[in-house]
């Protein structure tokens, strides 16, 4: 399990660590930091892409082997970026990270969930899912040091060191997993556009762009609400880092213990109430940093509490194709994601950051409306793959 968590983690911190370093790509390779900043956008474009089509190609294949190809990939991108002196260059080498992230991503999650024993699959998940956080709490603020000591081609070279490590840890210590049963493209895609699976990808979106919505712009807002300085805002950021990890294994052990709905009511609801807190202190700022900072913790760990419910009511749906279901998890995430980000630079180029929360709080709503419609398609029919 270890060895899939650091998967996790080298591959997620691969993707956001380029914000870190942006400011030094640009200016080496002679391009605007906006343009850089696509470096970021095609990352997560090709990944939201080629997840499903990935996990559906390779749906036979030895787990050791997809993970071998992806992470012999992905160190080799990582370390012909280290030497990179051209932007294009560059930006091709990050889509072939991206693919093999792709490849592989999916992937981890369901052999977790395959190692797993049935009342133990959530926190089996939020295992894995620890590295997702982890990279954004430990991961991307190590990188943007590395990139500050030695450039940023020593935080690509970091990068392949770490795919290297988990290539060996993983082909070594992982136990044989048998590839996914045999089952006709047209009924995976029967099973993959069921309702209940298409309404909790949906509502996973919208969870998801809400969160990532504020997370994105989360400086100016704590800027303007509590006139917090760059120090502080460095502090609520990682503390936000920490509470998302705890909220990830506390909702794999919920969803052990109340299962995925039950689970996904009280996540979503804790961050619409959070949402609701933050547009009442509006009118009231300044306000003090020891009210934001306890908000701002339960909203990092309610943010993430709902990612190991997801997955495991996607793989309870799924059956036989549950890794196929995972893959376009990680593309609606992805989705999400993109959505959030540009979403947030409307609201705060038209209006100002008050809006976020507000915003972030009705998206979460309509999720719970949209996972509310999910379990009751689910009840009606299981879509498992026959």
């Amino acid at each position: 399990m270890c060895g899939l968590l650091f998967a996790a983690f080298v591959f997620y911190t691969d993707d956001y660590v380029i914000a870190g370093v942006l400011p030094e790509i640009a200016a080496d390779l002679g391009v605007s930091e906006s343009v850089a900043g696509q470096l970021v956008t095609a990352f997560s474009v090709a990944v939201a892409v080629a997840a499903p089509v990935a996990a559906v190609a390779l749906a036979r294949w030895p787990r050791r082997a997809v993970f071998g190809i992806a992470l012999t990939a992905f160190t080799a991108a990582n370390i012909v970026a280290a030497f990179s002196g051209s932007f294009p260059l560059l930006l091709g080498l990050r889509v072939i990270a991206a693919l093999a992230a792709a490849m592989a991503t999916p992937a981890l999650f369901a052999v977790a969930a395959a190692l797993a024993p049935q009342e133990r699959q959530g926190r089996f998940i939020a295992t894995v899912a620890l590295g997702v956080t982890g990279s954004i709490a430990i991961g991307v603020p190590l990188g943007t040091w590395i990139g500050g000591q030695w450039g940023w081609r020593a935080t690509f070279a970091a990068m392949a060191v770490g795919g290297l490590v988990a290539l060996v840890s993983l082909v070594a210590a992982l136990p044989p997993t048998p590839p996914g049963p045999v089952v006709a493209l047209r009924e995976q895609v029967r099973v993959l556009t069921s309702k209940p699976i298409l309404l909790g990808l949906t509502a996973n979106a919208l969870t998801i762009t809400g969160s990532m919505m504020l997370l994105t712009y989360l400086a100016p807002y704590l800027t303007d609400l509590a006139n917090a300085g760059t120090e502080t805002r460095a502090v609520i950021f990682a503390a936000s880092g920490f509470a998302a990890m705890a909220g990830i294994w506390l909702g794999g052990l919920a969803t052990d213990r109340w299962g995925p709905d039950r689970t996904l009511i009280g996540g979503i609801g804790v961050f619409a109430a959070v949402m609701a807190v933050f547009t009442i202190l509006w009118p009231m700022r300044p306000v003090s940093m020891w009210v934001v900072a306890p908000l701002a913790i339960v909203w990092g760990g309610a943010a993430f509490w709902n990612s190991p419910a997801i997955q495991a009511r996607l793989l309870r749906l799924a059956g036989p194709v549950g890794g196929q279901a995972l893959a376009l998890n990680t593309s609606f995430t992805y989705i999400g994601v993109a959505v959030g980000g540009g979403l947030g630079g409307v609201l705060l180029s038209v209006f100002t950051s008050a809006a976020l929360p507000p915003v972030s709080g009705v998206l979460g709503l309509l999720a719970l409306g949209v996972f509310g419609l999910a379990a009751g398609a689910a009840r009606r029919g299981a879509p498992a793959a026959r």
